[in-house]
């Protein structure tokens, strides 16, 4: 019973080693940007707008509201990259339908690659919030003793998001594995379907968590300039 994908290997030279894992992220990463070409190359402001611009505009639209919900924080800095957490990790994980697939999620590389996109972003956001002093103040306060269990803090947060879409994918093809060996017909028809349901709920927790930590990482500064804004403004007599 093959687990992960990791453990096909399709051409090998050397130390290089072309598993299914990197093949599957390649095409993947294709269809999306294939895909992302050919619905915003004839984009249309008319009022008659075609199904695949209406779908596009929904996905953003959607992603922008989450972004903003969990933020409290104007969506457009944040809807690039955390809109790409999303779409990559759904497609993925939709493309199980396919006989002979094996969504990329399900590698452990793959998820610690997604989730040190996620460590490197909230610093870069943070900084770019804040700038550089005062974000790096939060990893002494209260006190300066707290700097190790900070970062500490940082480091497992970042390898609960990676073992969380792992294990997730990983027990959903293992628990399909076993049904087929047991009752090869229907039961694995319906264990795939809620592994796409399944897919699409770690697809979004994934954003949504990597939104929560670059809106801790983000956030006093906004509500800050908000106060100061509203400070600075006169009342209406």
């Amino acid at each position: 019973m093959t687990i992960t994908p990791d453990s096909i290997v399709y051409w090998q030279w050397g130390d290089f080693a072309l598993n299914a894992t990197i093949v599957f992220t390649w095409l993947v990463m294709a269809l999306l940007t294939l895909g992302s070409w050919l619905v915003t190359r004839g984009l249309s402001e008319d009022p008659k707008l075609s199904r695949w611009q209406n779908l596009l505009e929904v996905l953003v639209v959607g992603i922008r509201n989450q972004i903003a919900q969990v933020s409290h924080q104007q969506p457009g800095p944040y809807l690039p990259f955390v809109g790409t957490l999303f779409l990559f990790i759904a497609m993925a994980n939709l493309l199980n339908v396919i006989p002979g697939y094996m969504a990329p999620t399900g590698s452990l590389s793959t998820t610690t690659a997604l989730a040190i996109c996620v460590f490197v972003a909230v610093p870069v956001f943070g900084i770019a919030s804040k700038g550089a002093g005062e974000y790096l103040q939060h990893y002494i306060k209260p006190t300066p003793l707290m700097l190790p269990f900070n970062v500490i803090g940082e480091v497992s947060r970042t390898v609960a998001l990676a073992v969380r879409l792992y294990g997730n994918i990983m027990s959903g093809t293992v628990i399909v594995a076993i049904l087929l060996s047991l009752t090869p017909y229907f039961f694995p028809v319906v264990m795939q379907l809620l592994g796409l349901l399944t897919g699409m709920i770690q697809a979004y927790i994934f954003a949504i968590l990597a939104m929560v930590y670059i809106a801790s990482a983000t956030s006093a500064h906004e509500h800050g300039e908000s106060d100061e804004h509203q400070h600075n403004t006169p009342s209406e007599p």
